[in-house]
């Protein structure tokens, strides 16, 4: 039957879907990004992370390839195709030019808290040492993509994977277990043979690999296929449920009951040592290596079968969220600059729950302000669209 249907995919009539899951889900990781990149709150021993081998970049990515599956899959159904491609690119290039002003901005904060306030070992954090160490080649790495200041990696991934995304759909329209295969194997070659693309002028490559992530997102992308056709990309399964709980109780074990973690650490190193490649047996973020992969998509899979998700995404207690996750971009990338900030507001006071509560409080609210007021200017615009339409001969 799945096999029919991909044959048939690119003939078949594309629906418009909102799937609130998306946003709220989106909006929830937005939300966690943004408590764990202001390392030492209090907060952040609440977030995802803490409860397994995955965290909320891993959501992020799957979320948006989801949601690049929903919103382009139709401009590949047949030719021509650029103005699809079109679409997709754009996009990309709203990431890039969003990415070099939140770096930039990022380096002027902890400038200005060197500068004006005497926080000068906030130069050495987030891999901004080289920008002041050797400034000529820095300002061509960020331009390049080739040197990512940390907590701000995630964009140049997401919009590189768009850049091939045009492909991606129109593979997975018409072959979608083929594209997953290809996958694959692109993930198993590039944690085999340390695929990745080259840091500048820093050696090494990129905290996020693309051509490991990729899997997260392809995974994504066929999802939002398949949910635009009001279909399942992996069916509700018995025993795969059962085996995806386990597996999610087992990592909390692994993690939180005293003795587990060591000895089963042990085990994979030995693993490791016998010759088991290491993104089988490690925990490497890098190359989205299986452990960490395999407990994402089982989170994801369990969230995906259970109805009572949908219903609370509905819910008006969700909402915020929703909102939050209707405005990913321009929340993310606030939230990446108010995390720098109060990194740099951190350093120069002394810390407490209560400091921390206050400062991810208010960072938390003006993003929630201004996913609010997006939303009131999108609809004061389409309602002057509309009342336009009207008044037009």
């Amino acid at each position: 039957m799945h096999k029919r249907h991909s044959r048939l995919m690119p003939e078949l009539p594309m629906r418009s879907v909102r799937d609130p899951r998306i946003d709220v889900l989106r909006g929830l990781a937005l939300v966690m990004i943004f408590i764990n990149h202001v390392p030492g709150n209090a907060l952040e021993h609440f977030t995802n992370r803490n409860w397994g081998f995955s965290d909320a970049a891993e959501a992020f990515v799957f979320l948006s390839g989801t949601a690049a599956g929903l919103a382009y899959a139709s401009g590949f159904l047949s030719a021509p195709y650029w103005p699809g491609i079109a679409r997709v690119w754009a996009r990309a290039r709203t990431l890039y030019f969003v990415h070099l002003s939140t770096t930039a901005m990022a380096i002027g904060i902890f400038a200005a808290a060197a500068l004006w306030f005497g926080l000068y070992e906030l130069l050495t954090t987030i891999n901004l040492r080289p920008a002041f160490a050797n400034p000529l080649a820095v300002l061509i790495g960020i331009p390049l993509l080739g040197h990512q200041l940390g907590y701000f990696n995630i964009l140049p991934l997401y919009l590189t994977l768009l850049l091939v995304t045009p492909l991606l759909l129109w593979v997975g329209l018409r072959r979608p277990y083929l594209l997953l295969a290809a996958s694959v194997i692109v993930w198993v070659l590039a944690g085999q043979f340390r695929i990745n693309l080259p840091n500048y002028p820093n050696p090494g490559g990129w905290f996020f690999n693309p051509f490991s992530w990729q899997i997260i997102f392809v995974l994504g992308l066929l999802t939002g296929i398949f949910l635009k056709r009001g279909e399942r990309f992996v069916p509700r399964i018995g025993w795969l449920m059962w085996l995806c709980g386990a597996w999610l109780v087992a990592t909390i074990i692994w993690k939180h009951v005293p003795g587990v973690g060591p000895v089963a650490n042990r085990f994979m190193a030995e693993l490791g040592n016998a010759g088991v490649p290491f993104y089988l047996v490690s925990f490497d973020k890098t190359y989205a290596a299986m452990l960490r992969l395999s407990h994402f998509l089982a989170l994801a899979y369990i969230l995906s079968c259970f109805s009572w998700v949908y219903i609370a995404s509905e819910s008006r207690w969700a909402e915020p969220f929703r909102l939050l996750g209707q405005n990913g971009l321009a929340v993310f990338a606030t939230g990446s600059v108010l995390s720098v900030l109060l990194q740099a507001v951190n350093a120069g006071i002394e810390r407490s729950l209560l400091t921390d509560l206050v400062l991810i409080g208010a960072g938390l609210g003006v993003q929630f302000a201004l996913a609010y007021a997006l939303r009131v200017t999108k609809r004061a615009q389409a309602n002057k669209k509309a009342i336009a339409a009207k008044a037009a001969p």
